[in-house]
């Protein structure tokens, strides 16, 4: 049988199996061991424990259970709070607050935790019945709740940035540095755009008269308040800048200073720790499963052949790099509103990567940006499932209004995401730094 088929059948029943609920990994390993069955025989199942062995023993990935476990401590210990109350006081009396407030906190909370269906059950839970309550639009107030929430899987700690790494052998503290503009862009251009609709709409954000006006002394206190967490992202982004700390050393420390702030605001106790160990202990061990299984589908696409004869196909495909490049990244944008983006990312990096080589891109702002295109599929109709963690808490607005809300930031996401890759530099700059220091 011609790889092409091969591809073709595996794809579809990859896809299929998703389409049933059936977990992540499980998936990958029915079709990962009925190919080798049909493609190698029985006896080429010792391949597949030695790449089961090989990848949960890779050092790299100790940096998964870490940053898990350093959102775990943050979020079950309720300094997150604490965060929130601070970033408010800061944000001033301005029209459209909320909208600023929402953004901000969810960048700060994207860089402490990197869960986008975290950052988006929170802010659901706590500030959007707020933001309602004082007659703010709710289509732009779970819009911008969205869009925040999008922003936490690359700004580092990021574990999808981590996946992609292992699977693409990009080194990891370069693309978890790569996501720390791009970030602070995104999230810049997402307020300037509800500034100006509230601008061209006051209807959208009421003037909150009731805003305390807060002192000098007021806002000093509010810095002072959020410098725990200032150190956290130092501990966690700055030792892999200064080229002092692995990212698994640096989401060691990051969690020490995790237990040192709830220490701090005295919210440390054993059961909360226990159950956070816990809980991320059981997530890092779906994640280990699900990249052991992408491994192994990456080593099945090297036998059947697949992975050469696509890059003897798009090399001999007399098109501009570019319409390639849109290509390869149309693709996903439009398949992740209907699977899984972590499914459809294991299943298309393996295939991207002798493609990529053939075409020449820079690998760190490649992934970057591919990396951002998957997130997308967290806040894109019908099936994102940040959407639907903000509609459990939410439950008297349908799903037709939070798509609906979706769409100006998936949009403007788009524009950024054109924007870096007309200006590369907004992503290399920073990785390219840190490795002139660490030389």
């Amino acid at each position: 049988m011609e790889w092409y088929w091969i591809l073709t059948i595996g794809l579809s029943l990859l896809v299929l199996l998703f389409l049933t609920g059936a977990p992540i990994f499980l998936a990958f390993f029915i079709i990962i061991c009925s190919g080798v069955v049909f493609m190698l025989g029985p006896a080429a199942f010792g391949m597949v424990s030695n790449s089961i062995y090989e990848t949960a023993t890779t050092a790299s990935l100790g940096t998964v259970p870490l940053f898990i476990l350093l959102g775990e401590i943050l979020f079950r210990s309720g300094c997150m709070e604490v965060l929130l109350d601070s970033i408010d006081k800061l944000v001033g009396r301005i029209k459209g607050r909320q909208y600023v407030l929402s953004i901000s906190l969810s960048t700060v909370l994207g860089a402490l935790s990197g869960s986008a269906i975290a950052v988006g059950a929170m802010l659901g839970r706590s500030l959007l019945p707020i933001m309602r309550e004082r007659g703010y639009d709710t289509r732009l107030s779970i819009g911008t709740i969205l869009a925040g929430a999008c922003l936490a899987p690359i700004i580092p700690p990021s574990i999808l940035a981590i996946i992609v790494g292992t699977l693409a052998d990009v080194s990891i503290a370069s693309l978890l540095i790569a996501g720390v503009l791009p970030g602070l862009m995104l999230s810049g251009l997402f307020i300037a755009a509800c500034l100006i609709k509230v601008k061209i709409d006051p209807s959208l954000a009421p003037l909150e008269e009731d805003v305390e006006k807060i002192s000098l002394l007021g806002k000093l206190k509010a810095v002072a308040g959020l410098l725990p967490f200032s150190v956290i992202i130092f501990m966690v982004m700055g030792l892999i800048m200064l080229g002092v700390a692995t990212p698994s050393e640096s989401a060691a420390t990051g969690v020490l200073g995790a237990i040192l702030t709830a220490a701090y605001y005295r919210r440390l106790n054993f059961k909360m720790l226990f159950e956070a160990v816990g809980e991320a202990a059981l997530l890092a061990c779906v994640v280990l499963l699900i990249l052991c299984s992408a491994v192994m589908f990456t080593q099945l696409l090297a036998f059947t052949g697949a992975t050469s004869a696509l890059t003897e196909v798009v090399t001999s495909l007399e098109v501009n790099r570019w319409v390639m490049f849109f290509i390869l990244m149309a693709l996903p944008f439009v398949l992740c509103m209907f699977i899984d983006q972590l499914g459809l990312m294991l299943i298309v990096v393996p295939i991207y990567l002798p493609i990529l080589k053939a075409l020449e891109f820079d690998p760190v702002w490649f992934w970057l940006l591919f990396l951002l295109n998957i997130t997308l599929g967290a806040i894109t109709p019908p099936f994102g499932y940040v959407m639907f963690a903000v509609k459990a808490a939410a439950q008297d607005v349908s799903m037709g209004e939070i798509f609906s809300a979706a769409w100006l930031f998936v949009g403007l996401t788009l524009l950024g995401m054109v924007i870096m890759a007309v200006f590369p530099e907004i992503v290399t700059v920073l990785p390219n730094f840190a490795n002139s220091l660490a030389q």
